[in-house]
């Protein structure tokens, strides 16, 4: 995949994290759910749907790497936003949160991509 298409992916993906995250927390709270089981599952289904489209890998593979790209990256943004970096500007570190998570999730895409195609 050219780097062009894959930066395409990202921003899309980018995009896509930072719009779905109050869907799936309002979601969460009708249904009365956990959040991060929520955000969890939602980001899943995400990263499913951006593996099956845009990587195009063996099924076993996109969703083993869709569902622990997700798990891994809300867990870490989880983590950033414990250190307090931007308590001024963002106080109940929910943006820091969202930010990290869609970072992240790229990051771990990007990094699972250079493996793949090494190999």
């Amino acid at each position: 995949m050219k780097p062009q298409v894959r930066i395409l992916f990202y921003s899309i993906l980018f995009f896509l994290y930072l719009t779905t995250t109050t869907i799936l927390l309002t979601v969460g709270e009708k249904l009365k759910t956990d959040p991060y089981k929520t955000l969890g599952c939602g980001f899943a289904i995400l990263n499913l749907i951006y593996a099956f489209v845009a990587l195009k890998w063996n099924v076993l593979l996109n969703i083993i790497c869709s569902i622990s790209i997700a798990a891994l990256s809300l867990f870490l943004a989880l983590k950033f936003t414990n250190l307090h970096l931007v308590i001024d500007y963002d106080p109940y570190q929910v943006k820091t949160a969202i930010f990290a998570n869609a970072v992240f999730s790229i990051i771990f895409w990007e990094i699972v991509y250079q493996v793949k195609i090494r190999r």
